[in-house]
C-alpha cells in the first residue's frame, strides 16, 4: 500500500490516532485517515465523531512498488483495536504490505492484536499496552516497556500517554532525526 495511512475503526483511542496524525502533519508527511467501513465518520472510544479522508470502499490499494516509506498505522483503543484485527481483508493487505517491505506502526493494544498477525516476528523488539504482549511473545518477539520501539520496519508505542512520542518515532523513521527534532522543539518537548 503506497503512502502513509492511519486506519480507524469505531472505538479507536483519540490521542493515539489524532496526536500521531498531528505530529506527522507538522513534520510535512502526507498522512491519510481511513475508515475500515463504507462510512466517512468514525466514532472514537470517547464518543468523538471523526471525519476521515477516505472510507474502505474508496481506498486505493496500490501494491506495486510498496517500500519502507509506505506506512500502515494502527491506533489502539478498545474496541477499536479488536475491530481492526477482525477486519480480514485489512489484515490480508497488512501482511502483503509488510511482505513487500512496507512499514507497520501500532500503539497500545494494536501491536498485540494487529501486529501479532504478521509472520516472521521472531527476535523483533516491541512495546504495547500492558496485557497485550502475549500474542507477540508467543511468536518469539521481545517485549520491552519503553515509550516507543522501532525494529526494522515495525514501530510500536506503549499507549495514549506516549502518542506524541509514537508520532515522532514514525516521523524519525520517515524523515530522519532532524525532522523529528524540529517538530519536537516546536511542541516544546
Amino acid at each position: 500500500m503506497k503512502g502513509v495511512h492511519i486506519f480507524l475503526a469505531d472505538g479507536f483511542e483519540d490521542m493515539e490516532a489524532l496526536g500521531t496524525r498531528d505530529v506527522l502533519l507538522r513534520g510535512g508527511v502526507d498522512v491519510r485517515t481511513v475508515s475500515i467501513t463504507n462510512e466517512y465518520m468514525v466514532e472514537s472510544s470517547h464518543g468523538l465523531p471523526v471525519s476521515v479522508d477516505t472510507n474502505w470502499d474508496d481506498l486505493e490499494v496500490m501494491e506495486p512498488g510498496t517500500g519502507a516509506e509506505d506506512v500502515m498505522i494502527f491506533p489502539g483503543g478498545m474496541p477499536g483495536s479488536k475491530n481492526l484485527a477482525q477486519h480480514a481483508e485489512l489484515m490480508e493487505i497488512l501482511q502483503d504490505h509488510y511482505a513487500r517491505g512496507g512499514a507497520v506502526a501500532a500503539i497500545c493494544a494494536a501491536p498485540g492484536l494487529v501486529v501479532s498477525q504478521l509472520p516472521g516476528l521472531e527476535g523483533k523488539h516491541f512495546t504495547c499496552f500492558d496485557g497485550f504482549q502475549d500474542p507477540l511473545i508467543a511468536k518469539g518477539a521481545i517485549f520491552t516497556p519503553e515509550s516507543t520501539v522501532t525494529d526494522g520496519q515495525i514501530i510500536t508505542g506503549r499507549g495514549a500517554g506516549h502518542a506524541v512520542n509514537f508520532g515522532l518515532a514514525i516521523l524519525r523513521y520517515l524523515k530522519g532525526d532532524q525532522a523529528a527534532e524540529k517538530v519536537k522543539a516546536g511542541l516544546m518537548l
